[in-house]
């Protein structure tokens, strides 16, 4: 009868039984009479003494093993323990690797580790990236649940574009031109006026943008947030800081070992300061004589930025406010101060933005005139139009790049490495 198969991290309230083992070959050593071979699972590393018979076992790292043995303490691991084998099967072996998998980083270009990405993400260090990710996912929904919020599930085929613009991957659906959506953000203000009033969704969503840099991707995952019944889009600024707030020390809290991979500092977040657009260009013209292009911020501008805030005020974290109406989307909240403005926002982190936000139009005639004003044919958004004829509370929302959030987080290279199966401008497969 087959042993039910134990897991690395229960080994440690396991000594002197015999248990059974699953995992890949981390690494085998041979010293004479007795051979030493590391076992790795989902859960961590074991070391396994091979002897007797066992000893000059071959097998090639990265094979699939089941090995069957006692469990013993030891003081020669960091785990206190160790197995001595009893019997070895191999379930299935590896070919020769394309990279070394056994160093502290994967030492190859990051194309190539992408050509060979299931193997790459074995890697502790890569591993550790998609545990991290995923854990900011499920603060950001556990977070949000709890302030009586509903998860929703958008579609991501669509009949237009969200913001109206020419970013958007089109096909052909069925004699129709459909599109990938660029945002949840029609649907997830169609919930809130469902009468949901708080909703948020985590899912891909599509930008046919043609950056090929170290910050861009052309499928990423949105952590999309909408709220109904506001008084002003600084309620969405606090939200948004005390659900960054949470996200952190969640994964502070639970991935300790492996923040230290990556030397990531979890950032003290209060207050985020808050500067408007004109505020801050006028401080990139006097403190860096950098002028900004019409209405934002370009990438060394918001680089600059960031080291400005970071010296300042010791802070990660910029809110800017304020964009001009002709920069934002159709929908967005002109600015009750100054009509050309707008009630919106972006966030930087470490001089990135990984954030967009700000407040909506929800009476239906001035959001008509604004699809005007944007030269938008207001029947092609009949759909999402028709919705504000039927009481149509103040609201407005929120969207974190999760990948670029995981990217300044970690101090990676590049946002590709924060992706599982990245998608860029040349990358398709795998």
């Amino acid at each position: 009868m087959n042993q039910k198969r134990a897991l690395i991290e229960e080994c440690k309230s396991k000594e002197n039984k015999v248990v059974t083992l699953k995992g890949w070959v981390k690494r085998i050593r041979h010293l004479g009479s007795v051979s030493f071979l590391l076992l790795r699972d989902r859960t961590g590393v074991i070391q396994c003494v091979l002897e007797n018979e066992w000893a000059g076992f071959k097998a090639e790292t990265e094979s699939v093993v089941q090995i069957t043995g006692k469990i013993v303490a030891t003081s020669k691991t960091e785990t206190g323990v160790e197995m001595i084998a009893e019997h070895i099967q191999i379930l299935n072996s590896a070919a020769p690797l394309p990279f070394e998998m056994n160093k502290k980083t994967l030492s190859a270009g990051l194309e190539h580790i992408l050509n060979h990405r299931v193997l790459s993400l074995r890697h502790e260090r890569a591993n550790a990236v998609f545990k991290i990710k995923s854990a900011f996912a499920e603060a950001f929904s556990n977070y949000l649940s709890g302030q009586g919020f509903t998860r929703i599930f958008t579609p991501k085929i669509v009949s237009q574009g969200a913001e109206g613009g020419a970013n958007v991957f089109w096909f052909n659906y069925f004699g129709q031109k459909a599109y990938l959506a660029q945002s949840p953000q029609f649907y997830k203000q169609m919930m809130v006026a469902a009468g949901f009033e708080r909703v948020f969704e985590v899912a891909a969503v599509y930008r046919a943008e043609e950056h090929n840099s170290s910050r861009h991707l052309n499928e990423y995952i949105s952590l999309d947030a909408e709220i109904g019944f506001i008084e002003n889009f600084h309620e969405l600024m606090e939200m948004e800081t005390n659900l960054l707030q949470h996200m952190f020390q969640t994964v502070s809290l639970h991935f300790h070992e492996e923040l230290k991979l990556f030397n990531a500092e979890v950032p003290g977040i209060k207050e985020i300061p808050k500067l408007t657009l004109q505020e801050a260009q006028e401080i990139l013209q006097r403190t860096y004589k950098k002028v900004s292009p019409s209405g934002d911020l370009d990438t060394e501008g918001e680089k600059l930025i960031g080291k400005y805030i970071k010296e300042s005020f010791g802070s990660d974290f910029v809110f800017i406010t304020h964009y001009p109406k002709e920069t934002r989307p159709m929908y967005t909240m002109p600015s009750s101060h100054n009509p050309a403005l707008t009630e919106s926002f972006d966030l930087l982190y470490k001089g990135l933005e990984i954030t967009s936000g700000g407040q909506r139009i929800h009476e239906y005639e001035q959001l008509l005139a604004s699809f005007k004003s944007k030269g938008l044919d207001p029947e092609n958004f009949k759909s999402y139009l028709h919705s504000f004829q039927y009481g149509f509370p103040p609201h407005g929302g929120f969207a974190i790049g999760l990948e670029r959030l995981v990217f300044k987080f970690l101090n990676l290279m590049n946002v590709r490495e924060a992706s599982a199966f990245p998608r860029d401008c040349g990358r398709i497969t795998p």
